[in-house]
């Protein structure tokens, strides 16, 4: 686009904020739409809904609409722009706005008599949440939910925002303005507001699909680049990276292991230990039931914004379990079992699958028939129902060690959500705690976990946040693949089943007859077709699933699935995959994402996939492809490597030295498991392991691993086989040799093996 086309661009899409501001000014602000209005007590169409989000609002006076062409045709019919309000559950600021103005009758008087209206899920439509959240950051340059977009009839945004307050007010101008406003526009100068929806759609078009076009190749530099700007965004005081707000970035963390793994840096190592311990330490860790909200509003991880997502559950235990293995400090491992079993008790369905996510607000516990909510009501105390449950000596020594202060402990409070009120943060070691209270180490440890217990049964009868109970394919398969390696990493046979049962759920309630996978179960209904995340999250998953358990339908599973993905979300053997299949009905453009956000990006997850499977099978067309994947978004990767950490973990593995490992002999030999033990004692993330048993299993992974075959056990022992990049060395029957072997050091323990013997 050149200069000229840009300029006419920017025009366009500032001209109805122009129509806007003149509107205004011109008296659109007046008392027009104040009336009082009756109240309607009825339902609108989410009530035929699934989605938690849409059922919140199937009691709004406001007449929404699903997403769909329904209301589409309804648009065109009625010659109306829409409005399309976008958000999730358990999003704080989407239950504002609905209190604010969709539950207000004179609000909705003025959405029903001027705009078609369309209300949607974004975790149920990914797809339609992106397109428009990119319209919105290139009409004001940022986003976030609520996501409030005007539309045309035909889907081509031309207004939109985030959060409005109902009045004006904030310098902003409130919502009924804002609708007065647009609908003045589209009546007076529709063909001026039509062009400038043309002239979005037409940029973002050029933006989503001029991604995943190639650049610079990737190399190892470009491994050292992100850890050197990652260096320089770190927090050395608080950990973490920047300012607040902090996000955890569990994906990052794990990068950086691998950094260290690879090059040897001790700053890199230390970047992670730091943030991992100042995640656990603050307010950010649920202290007393496990799990990390959402992210911290301060610098010192002290505030969250309490709401619990399971993709960040599945993250951060990745995270914490890889430091584990790389440094074997206990307290990691403790960290990573007690997110695993907080999602185990309070996150999983009776059928297996697992909720989404756990909202932030919830009923004031002193005064819950009061129907107020706040942010955080459900975790944080006040000091004096703490004395009272625990007793005044243990309770001193309680709310010294977890920072409870008289007055409360917030640093920060815009809100007065936490007013007198304490959240829970380990303050102090408990080193300090023994100084202070005379006791031994043993009695600082009795108290503390007495303390916790008694205060987390207290808690457990208050009144819980609301539970998003839709259960997604792709974050599913996020915590199927860390719970299968948490299995054999923290060797709790609780954690393999759980993944079991969970993969065989998505695998028989979440496919079609055909095949095709779907995104979303609640209630007994399975819906909307698989996205790439889906199908990447899920192989991501059964990979990690097979090496845990070692059935080989698992990798049946995860090898059809790639070819699936490859075939339903490709365009031939090159470029990155597109987020929605062929056989879906694109939104404007047929996007290609890279970018690794809250979550990894599919395409991140899909190279390392493609590169697992095809190195565990000897396929080098599925390596291929993965490789073609980084290749298609090596433009972006260089420009913003840290915004592409996944997508360099598939880089590491794909530049290697990587290891296939093949462990010869019958799942249930002792000698069997203990290898298989060892392996995963030892932080080694570019590597895959294979049994290669007798019967009925030797002829199943053989069918997909045909090398297998000439790989059997010495004398009838178990026997490692190790491989490097397909090239192999001699066999060994010991643990002594499979150390020499993995260690690259015959005759002597390596890193790993030293390391695990601290």
């Amino acid at each position: 686009m050149n200069k000229q086309q840009k300029k006419g661009v920017t025009y366009r899409l500032l001209l109805i904020g122009a129509i806007l501001i003149i509107n205004v000014i011109n008296g659109c602000s007046k008392d027009r739409g104040r009336e009082q209005a009756t109240e309607m007590n009825r339902t609108n169409m989410m009530i035929k809904e699934k989605s938690p989000y849409l059922l919140q609002h199937a009691h709004d006076p406001v007449n929404w609409y699903p997403w769909g062409e329904e209301a589409f045709d309804k648009a065109k019919k009625e010659d109306k722009p829409v409005f399309l309000s976008i958000g999730y559950s358990t999003c704080h600021w989407c239950h504002v706005m609905k209190h604010e103005s969709f539950s207000d009758p004179v609000t909705a008087k003025i959405m029903n008599k001027n705009f078609v209206s369309i209300k949607v899920d974004r975790e149920e439509r990914p797809d339609v949440d992106s397109i428009y959240m990119t319209a919105v950051l290139l009409l004001t340059g940022r986003g976030g939910w609520p996501l409030s977009v005007f539309l045309t009839p035909d889907g081509k945004p031309f207004y939109g925002g985030t959060y409005f307050p109902p009045e004006d007010r904030w310098g902003m101008p409130g919502f009924k303005t804002v609708l007065n406003s647009i609908a003045d526009a589209w009546k007076m100068d529709k063909i001026k507001v039509l062009a400038s929806g043309d002239s979005l759609a037409n940029l973002i078009r050029r933006q989503v699909e001029g991604a995943g076009t190639g650049g610079p190749e990737l190399t190892p530099a470009t491994l050292d680049t992100a850890f050197n700007q990652l260096s320089s965004q770190f927090d050395s005081r608080h950990g973490g990276f920047g300012t607040a707000p902090k996000f955890p970035m569990g994906h990052t963390l794990s990068f950086l292991l691998r950094y260290w793994k690879r090059a040897g840096s001790k700053k890199s190592l230390e970047m992670v230990e730091k943030t991992l311990d100042a995640m656990a330490s603050g307010g950010m860790y649920d202290q007393l039931g496990g799990g990390f909200h959402r992210y911290s509003t301060d610098r010192s991880w002290i505030v969250p914004h309490f709401e619990k997502m399971l993709y960040d559950q599945a993250m951060l235990s990745r995270a914490y379990l890889d430091a584990y293995q790389g440094t074997r400090k206990e307290e990691y491992a403790r960290v990573a079992k007690e997110i695993l079993d907080y999602v185990l008790r309070d996150m999983t369905a009776p059928e297996g699958g697992f909720y989404s996510a756990e909202d932030a607000d919830s009923l004031t516990p002193d005064a819950p028939a009061s129907g107020i909510k706040r942010e955080g009501a459900y975790y944080i105390w006040s000091k004096d129902r703490i004395l009272d449950l625990l007793g005044k000596e243990n309770g001193e020594l309680f709310c010294y060690a977890y920072g409870v202060k008289d007055k409360g402990n917030a640093p920060d409070d815009p809100h007065g959500e936490f007013e007198g009120k304490n959240i829970l943060h380990r303050a102090h070691g408990a080193e300090g705690a023994e100084a202070r209270f005379e006791k031994s180490p043993e009695e600082v440890r009795k108290i503390l976990d007495d303390s916790r217990a008694k205060l987390f049964a207290a808690r457990s009868k208050r009144p819980r946040p609301h539970l998003d109970d839709k259960i997604l394919t792709d974050w599913n398969g996020l915590m199927i693949g860390i719970l299968a390696r948490a299995s054999r990493v923290l060797s709790n046979k609780r954690y393999l089943e759980a993944a079991e049962k969970a993969a065989d759920f998505i695998l028989t309630k979440l496919r079609r007859e055909d095949g095709r996978l779907l995104h979303r179960y609640r209630k007994g209904d399975a819906a909307i077709p698989a996205y790439l995340d889906d199908y990447a999250f899920l192989i991501n998953g059964l990979i990690e699933l097979y090496q845990a358990s070692f059935e080989p339908r698992y990798l049946e599973e995860a090898e059809n699935l790639s070819d699936s993905m490859v075939s339903l979300f490709g365009e031939g053997e090159e470029g990155g995959l597109f987020s929605t299949g062929n056989d879906t009905v694109a939104i404007l453009a047929r996007e290609r994402d890279s970018h690794d956000g809250a979550i990894p990006s599919g395409n991140s997850i899909a190279a390392l996939d493609l590169l697992r499977v095809g190195r565990i099978t000897a396929q080098p067309s599925l390596e291929a492809r993965g490789r073609a994947i980084m290749d298609a978004f090596s433009g972006k990767i260089n420009q913003t490597p840290t915004a592409h950490t996944q997508m360099l973990t598939a880089l590491d593995f794909a530049i290697g030295p990587t290891k296939e490992i093949v462990i010869a002999g019958e799942g249930d030999d002792p000698d069997v498991l203990k290898m298989a033990q060892f392996i995963d004692s030892i932080f080694m993330p570019n590597k895959v392991v294979v049994l290669h048993g007798s019967g009925k299993g030797a002829k199943a992974i053989e069918a997909l691993v045909p090398y297998l075959k000439e790989m059997t056990p010495i004398k009838g022992k178990a026997t490692a086989y190790v491989c490097e990049s397909y090239s192999c060395k001699l066999p060994t029957t010991s643990l002594e040799g499979l150390d020499e072997l993995l260690s690259g050091n015959p005759g002597r323990g390596g890193i790993e093996g030293n390391a695990r013997k601290q």
